[in-house]
This record gives C-alpha cells, structure tokens and sequence, in this order.
C-alpha cells in the first residue's frame, strides 16, 4: 500500500509563500528540480495528487495541467466551491473537487491510487490541515536558501504538537536546495 507524502518548499527563514501568497521565489531551480532523480521517483511512485483550490489556481490555465502538469494521475482539490468550468482531462489526469474538507481528498486519492503514494502539494494553508489529521505517513520539506522575510508560514497553526517525526533522508539537490523527509511517527 503507498504512502501519504506531504510535501513542501520554505525559505531558510521559514516561509512556504511570499506576502502575496505566491511560491514563486520558491523555486528559481524549478527545470533543474524536474530533472533530479528525486523528481523522477516521485512522479513514478505517485498515483494521486491532493492540493488546495489555491494550488490549483495556481495554473495559469488549468487546462494546462492536461499536458505540462508532472504528475499525469488524478488530482484531488479541496474547495469550498466547485469552479463553474471544468478543466481539461486526458486519460491519465482528471480532477476531482472536493467540498468536505481535505480529510476527504485524502481518503478518496489513496482509493484512487492503490498501491501508488499520494503526493499533497503543502503550502502555508495546506500543510497545518493535513498535519492535523492522521491520515499523513511521511513530511518532506526541501529548503531553499532564500530569506522571504515576511509572508506565510506552514508550522504555525498545527494543533497536534505531538507530532513525532524520524528523518529518513537528507538530500542536497541543485540551487542549494535541501531535501528531508520525516516518517511520521504513529
């Protein structure tokens, strides 16, 4: 059975979005990232996506996701409305929206993948919500080196401080980012 992988990407100072809640300075690497090894097993061993509608809006147009997105499986999008159009889908990327929170989304993208992981794609909204369920097995969070100085931060509002984490890997990759992934002790 796969994994629940949550995953994100802070600043060393330890913000997950700028003051406008973009990711963008996040990722100056982004077409090194996609050739790593690292990326490369991810998309392979990924069945399901899960994300925000925020992360979903991210797309400039979200019928792009049909051809560029890396992960060509069924997203998972926890919203509180359904957009009016939906986006584009082929035979292996399709989009479901979810209305009853992101506890939902998960437990539908792990029947959806099987034996594959899901892969959540966290961010300063995302991340405290599925921390605060049970349902996550592994948090991976790659480092920029990068100071925001102000914005959103991701580990400020987990209730369940009982969160106990073992580190199962420590990568550097290209730009000086740093990746670490944690079980999740249950």
């Amino acid at each position: 059975m796969g994994k629940v992988i949550l995953g994100l990407t802070i600043s060393l100072d330890g913000f997950a979005e700028d003051i406008n809640g973009s990711v963008g300075a996040l990722y100056p690497d982004l077409d090194m990232l996609k050739e790593t090894e690292y990326m490369t097993e991810s998309i392979l061993t990924t069945g399901a996506v899960v994300m925000s509608k925020k992360e979903f809006d991210g797309a400039e147009d979200p019928d792009l996701y049909a051809e560029g997105y890396e992960y060509q499986v069924p997203i998972f999008v926890f919203t509180d409305r359904i957009p009016e159009k939906h986006p584009k889908e082929t035979d292996q990327i399709s989009f479901t929206f979810i209305t009853d929170g992101v506890e939902q989304a998960i437990v539908q993208a792990k029947a959806a993948a099987g034996d594959k992981d899901v892969s959540i794609i966290g961010s300063a909204l995302t991340t405290p919500l599925c921390l605060n369920t049970s349902l996550v097995d592994e948090l991976q969070v790659d480092i920029i080196p990068i100071f925001l100085k102000t914005g959103f931060r991701p580990f400020e509002s987990i209730e369940n401080v009982e969160i106990k984490l073992e580190r199962i890997l420590l990568l550097e990759l290209p730009a000086g980012r740093t990746h670490i992934r944690y079980k999740i002790i249950k």
